[in-house]
């Protein structure tokens, strides 16, 4: 696994947010292979690992959120990452 690259501190926050509402959203992610992969569910919980942000899903996927494109539709902003 490639060194994990932190997400926004402010997009994060959003994250949480939509996570709150427990809304279902579109999300695209990248899988294993690379491939940009969308589907529609609600974010169930985000947490940190070893330095690492991770995003869970209602139907269990799980996945470091610098795999993440987008939720909601708002694209990852890139840069001033939070401290840990």
């Amino acid at each position: 696994m490639t060194d994990y690259q932190p997400i926004n501190c402010s997009y994060y926050d959003e994250l949480e947010a939509m996570a709150t509402l427990k809304k279902v959203i579109p999300i695209v992610y990248r899988n294993d292979r690379g491939e940009e992969v969308l589907i529609a569910t609600r974010i169930t919980n985000l947490y940190t690992r070893n330095k690492e942000e991770f995003m869970v899903l209602e139907n269990g996927l799980e996945f470091r959120l610098d795999r993440l494109v987008s939720a909601d539709g708002k694209v990852v902003i890139e840069g001033n990452a939070c401290r840990f």
